[in-house]
């Protein structure tokens, strides 16, 4: 066994302090330490009694008592909570009920046959008051300056909000994923870098100052037009022509005699298109096909968004292929504008799935045809087709642009 070592030797109060931090002791021991530090003369009998003190203390931490599981220490620590809480009960639970709401006695008969709510609601005279003040758009634009605006279409309370869109079309997603850039790459066209325009020409007639009042009159139009023809633009990665709405119109002029043919019109427009149609009227009296002016003679409906790519896509799908000997939209529709057309006989009208499933509901003879005209955002005709025959839709004789 070692002895003491040097620093023990040389600071044995510093030495005993560091033992005691390293190994504590009950109180009577540090009792023992203090009364050896103050008499060192009775040092040999102390130290065998701190000695005695140290081996009992080490005999009382061999015994272990059992350890408190965690279940018994969270029961005593609820029933101690419980308790702290019945004794000094906190202001926040003052105002709650301590009786439940399954206690109360149920309504007698007396109660229910008072309790009329319809008859308060007739006997009542006034509206209630509403909870806040109730904001109604305006139901004409009354231009860019007024005070009041109409909310955007987006908004809900908006007079032509439309909710959705609830689904994606199969044609809409093909047009976004592989078709618009299919059109974008096959029409690209290179132009380098600072290569001028060429002038746009002037498309107006001038004058030949024959008469002294053709002074600072405006230009004359197009000869045989009343109005300029677009100039068709370059497709780029903003401009990619695409479906902006479809409009389906059937013409009756038989309904100025039987309203039940218009009737039968304006349902199987109904079918097809899934929106109201609205009844038109004919602007002019023609004799020679009976038309009297402001008579009901026919209906339409204008598709918009999602219901006009799905309008599309079932044409596509189940109407055109179909038809008996069909060689598809002829090269010379359009009006130089990007919007095409065709039509459809009474006895294509069948083929539509929703005129399908019901066909009895339809009298034969006074089914009408119907006229489809799809506006698009192309600038000239050449660019709508590219777009129909990228969709699916041929093109037969001689085309027009």
């Amino acid at each position: 066994m070692h002895g003491p070592c040097r620093f023990s030797r040389k600071f044995p109060d510093r030495a005993l302090q560091h033992r005691d931090r390293a190994y504590p002791i009950c109180p009577a021991e540090s009792q023992a330490v203090c009364s050896v530090r103050a008499d060192p003369l009775q040092a040999p009998t102390r130290s065998l009694r701190m000695a005695t003190i140290r081996e009992s203390s080490r005999a009382l931490r061999s015994i272990r008592a059992p350890p408190i599981t965690r279940q018994a220490s969270l029961r005593l620590s609820r029933s101690s909570s419980s308790a702290a809480t019945a004794e000094a009960p906190l202001p926040e639970l003052a105002e709650l009920e301590l009786d439940s709401g399954l206690n109360v006695p149920a309504p007698t008969p007396e109660i229910k046959e008072r309790f009329k709510p319809w008859k308060r609601q007739m006997e009542r005279k006034r509206g209630l008051p509403g909870s806040r003040y109730q904001y109604h758009p305006p139901k004409f634009n009354r231009g860019p300056l007024h005070p009041i605006q109409s909310p955007a279409s987006s908004d809900p309370i908006a007079r032509d909000f439309v909710p959705g869109p609830f689904n994606v079309p199969r044609i809409k997603h093909t047009y976004q994923s592989t078709i618009a850039s299919d059109i974008m790459t096959l029409t690209y066209l290179h132009t380098p870098p600072g290569t001028e325009k060429p002038p746009v020409p002037q498309r107006l007639r001038e004058w030949d100052d024959s008469s002294p009042y053709h002074k600072n009159r405006p230009l004359r139009g197009p000869r045989g037009h009343s109005h300029l023809p677009l100039i068709e633009r370059d497709i780029t990665f903003n401009n990619i022509p695409a479906i902006q709405e479809i409009t389906i119109s059937s013409f009756v002029p038989q309904a100025i005699r039987d309203e039940d043919l218009l009737l039968v019109a304006r349902t199987m427009l109904l079918a097809i298109s899934g929106q109201m149609p609205e009844i038109t009227k004919s602007k002019h009296s023609v004799v020679q096909w009976g038309l009297i002016k402001d008579k009901k003679t026919g209906v339409k409906v204008t598709l918009k968004g999602d219901a006009a790519y799905e309008f599309l896509d079932r044409c596509i799908q189940f109407v055109f292929p179909r038809i008996k000997e069909w060689k598809g939209l002829s090269g010379t529709t359009g009006d130089s504008a990007g919007n095409l057309s065709w039509g459809f006989n009474p006895e294509d009208m069948v083929l539509f799935p929703e005129i399908e499933v019901n066909t009895d509901m339809y009298p034969a003879k006074m089914m009408p045809g119907c006229r489809i005209f799809v506006k698009t955002t192309a600038t000239s005709d050449r660019q709508a087709r590219l777009l129909f025959g990228t969709l699916g839709i041929p093109f037969y004789g001689k085309l027009r642009n």
